[in-house]
Formats: C-alpha cells, structure tokens, sequence
C-alpha cells in the first residue's frame, strides 16, 4: 500500500534550527497582522516565545528578518523587512520541492524490490543539535591570540561589534581555527550580567551596550532583551533585585557583560 510521508522541511545553520514550520508560520503571521501578539496567538505561541524565536532568527541571518516600530501597548508594530520577505518565499518554495522529492522516495521505498526500506525511514526522521543557550551569534573569526594554555577568538557577528572567547588550545586545534573561519558562538543568559552605568570599570572581555527592549518577570528571575545594532539582540537573566536596582524598563540604555570563558564556540562544515 502507498504511503504518504509528510516532509517537515527546514533550514538549520549548524549550531540549531534556524527556520522550521512553526517559525515560517510566525513570519508570515507578522506579516499579516503587524503585531507580534496576534501574530503569536494565531500559530499559536507564548508572547514571549515567539519574540525569542524572532531574535534567534534576527541573530543568525544576514540581515534581520523582521523590524520593530516604536510605541504602541507591546512596544510597537512588527513588520517583515524585504529580506524577510524573499525568506519566507525561498522557504515555501524549497518546501514544496521537498515535498515532491519525499513522494518520490515514498514510491521507491514501498517498491518491494527495495533494500532495506527501514533504514532511509529511520535517516530521514533524524534531527539535528539544538542548543539551549539563548544568545546564539555566527560570524568569521577576525582576532586569534595565542597562549601558553588558552586562545583568545574573536568575532565579528554583525560587521562591526566582536564577540571574545577564551578556550583551551586542544579545542582550538578541534575547530582548526584561522582568521575568516565561520564560527558559531553561544552564551547563556543565566551567564550574561547587565549594567547601566558607562564610567564602571570590568574586566569581563565582552561588553555589548543596547537599549532593552522587553522584560519578562518571572516569580524568581526576569528576562531582560537588550535590542543592539543591526537588529541583533542579546538575553540577560537576573534577579528581580537586580532589575529593581538598576531600574530596568523598555527605553533603558545598558550594557550586557559575559566573560570570555563565558562563549561556548562550534563549527559546522
């Protein structure tokens, strides 16, 4: 008997999934409904779940997928940018290739002749890594400093602001590191501390400065999105003292600092 093997097509840029279903469906909810909530609840996501998948997806692309607009209850109207636009298009069109491509492994499979049919079912059900870390960079290496245990990388995730990462030389020599090699970055937000004031004085290598763009106030802790150039963002978790100390609320100018030891670095190729 024929069967029907449903593709669930998406595209993944080594460190995770960048775009799948429920995030296309996201795209194209903001494109139709020019918010974010309405968006959110016709896929249907948590509010701040689909504001974390726009800021993975604004993070890995070239260019931000979507655009915000000041004012208004949630901060403003969401809107796809052009390239945003020519993504979702390239999605559907690759997706209903692979469809077709799926229909046509289908029929081979059900041949009886054929060997082993069991084996390409498991394949294609296969998944990829997904990190958890929320703050997920990708740019070419532009900075290597050796030393005697550690190597310090640098890069360059948006043209113009460097991440710095410290790691052990054996890990350096695993990603055959040299300068313009794609590299993925990851942090934590339980890693990443904010502050406000520019005169103090750290040491931590990574200072990114933004202005917060949503906070999420949990019983114990609360996640603060800082909106930095480019359309990237970058998530902090801290406590609600802290977040009453530093008087955090949208509009807010401050900085996201992590150690270098803090970025975990992967390659994909």
């Amino acid at each position: 008997m024929t069967q029907k093997m449903i593709g669930r097509f998406g595209v993944d840029l080594g460190g995770g999934s960048f775009l799948g279903d429920t995030r296309i469906r996201l795209l194209e909810a903001i494109e139709l409904h020019g918010s974010i909530s309405q968006a959110a609840r016709a896929v249907p996501l948590s509010y701040k779940a689909a504001w974390e998948a726009v800021d993975a997806m604004n993070n890995l692309a070239d260019s931000p997928l979507v655009e915000r607009a000041v004012g208004g209850k949630h901060g403003g109207g969401t809107s796809l940018t052009a390239y945003g636009k020519r993504v979702v298009a390239l999605y559907r069109a690759m997706e209903a290739e692979t469809q077709r491509a799926l229909d046509r492994v289908v029929a081979s499979l059900d041949d009886p002749a054929a060997e082993d049919p069991q084996t390409m079912r498991r394949l294609l059900r296969s998944v990829g890594v997904t990190p958890s870390a929320r703050n997920q960079f990708v740019g070419p290496v532009t900075t290597l400093r050796a030393g005697e245990v550690t190597v310090e990388v640098g890069i360059r995730f948006d043209g113009t602001h460097e991440i710095v990462a410290q790691i052990s030389r054996e890990g350096a020599e695993q990603l055959q590191l040299g300068l313009g090699r794609e590299l993925h970055a990851w942090v934590n937000a339980s890693a990443v501390i904010l502050m406000t004031d520019d005169s103090t004085r750290i040491s931590a290598r990574n200072q990114l400065w933004g202005e917060v763009v949503r906070v999420h106030e949990g019983p114990v802790s609360v996640d603060v999105v800082l909106a930095l150039p480019a359309g990237r963002t970058v998530s902090a978790l801290i406590t609600r003292e802290s977040l009453h100390e530093l008087a955090l609320r949208e509009g807010t100018r401050a900085c996201a600092v992590f150690k270098a030891s803090s970025v975990m670095l992967c390659a994909f190729d």
